[in-house]
């Protein structure tokens, strides 16, 4: 059976969006790279070439992942809206319990985690502790300096 990727449906339409661009853009750009290459002469020593063959394998191998992921999507259901309990999809405020500071994360799935935007993922250690937790509850993180402990504050669409 093959994996499932739980996305939000703003996560599927990114993945989307990127595959698009992928096929239709940076497809084209390489090709076009890969010609202008071709025309200097002599590939064996032609680092434009080599460049752009590499990027094109980056790419499609992009491309597969992509068409993977969204072959066996699995859209999370919005309708399962819990007000009190932390889900997948759903923003959360926590508080570090040692120094005060709060943080806003949006869980998701690993297939659509982005920590420079704020998405954790369910796999990660944050995203497991919190992950069913209510709000009030105080969760314990392991990580490589020792344990965190983490107020769940708020949880929201």
């Amino acid at each position: 059976m093959a994996d499932k990727y739980l996305l939000t449906r703003e996560g599927l339409k990114q993945k989307e969006a990127e595959l698009e661009y992928l096929k239709t853009v940076k497809r084209r750009e390489i090709a076009a790279r890969i010609k202008q290459a071709l025309e200097f002469g002599d590939i064996s020593e032609n680092s434009e070439y080599d460049d752009a063959k590499n990027e094109q394998a980056f790419v499609e191998g992009r491309i597969a992942t992509l068409e993977k992921i969204l072959r066996n999507a699995q859209i999370i259901d919005d309708d399962e809206y819990d007000e009190e309990t932390v889900k997948i999809g759903h923003k959360v405020t926590i508080k570090d319990m040692e120094t005060g500071d709060e943080e806003e994360y949006q869980l998701v799935s690993s297939a659509e985690s982005d920590p420079a935007k704020n998405k954790i993922s369910n796999e990660s250690p944050v995203g497991k502790a919190i992950l069913g937790q209510k709000i009030g509850s105080i969760v314990d993180v392991q990580v490589p300096a020792g344990v965190i402990q983490y107020k769940i504050i708020s949880v929201s669409r």
